[in-house]
């Protein structure tokens, strides 16, 4: 049976959802919350969950400061976005902050099953019509030049390692505790990278690394 907490602020949409998902006799609606808050009570009150479902935009605390809180405790959750939102901005800055997927509120509901499973056995997932927006975007621009550094730019080894992690989708936590570094520290060599490579956002870094060859 997969658990799952359903974080949205609009009752109609909620209500449409959950009965979405209890259509599925493998689904089951372990709590439900409007923000981000109630969704960590509902942890500390011992609320077991395999998945967070959750819209990005709610009051008092958003699915990205959700994100946040989630990352600084030991357990985390899969958290995966149901939202109408299709900028690219948040969408890099959801996976920057260790999200496990994104969709759009017009997912079909297979999709929406699958997606859930996916992240919840430890995939990443981003919806289908999202994957074709930015498959467009790149074959009608595969090599734009601005991405193409002439001048070697003189990476640490530590900056190396860290640029592989951050393009296999790691958060910052997860790559402290994996070089058995800081998490402070983890954040300073990728503000590093941003600035070495002129890049805005994760997503930009990663597409710059990918257009110099600097990962695969």
């Amino acid at each position: 049976m997969l658990r799952v907490i359903l974080a949205e602020d609009h009752n109609i949409v909620r209500n449409g959802i959950r009965m979405l998902l209890e259509a599925d006799s493998g689904i089951h609606i372990s709590g439900e919350a409007t923000n981000g808050l109630e969704v960590l009570n509902l942890l500390d009150q011992g609320t077991k969950a395999d998945v967070i479902l959750a819209d990005i935009n709610m009051p008092v605390m958003d699915g990205i400061m959700l994100l946040r809180e989630l990352n600084n405790r030991t357990a985390t959750l899969p958290v995966l976005f149901l939202s109408m939102i299709d900028n690219e901005k948040y969408v890099a800055q959801a996976f920057s902050e260790g999200a496990s997927g994104y969709l759009f509120k017009n997912v079909s509901a297979d999709e929406l099953m699958f997606a859930l499973r996916h992240v919840s056995a430890g995939g990443r997932y981003i919806c289908s019509e999202l994957s074709l927006t930015l498959l467009e975007k790149l074959l009608k621009d595969p090599y734009p030049s601005k991405n193409i550094s002439d001048t070697p730019i003189d990476f640490s080894e530590r900056e190396f390692e860290i640029l592989h992690l951050i393009a296999e989708g790691m958060t910052n936590q997860e790559i402290s505790e994996k070089l058995f570094i800081s998490k402070r520290t983890v954040e300073g060599h990728r503000q590093s990278l941003l600035e070495k490579t002129g890049s805005r956002n994760t997503a930009t870094l990663i597409r710059f690394a990918i257009m110099n060859r600097l990962i695969s």
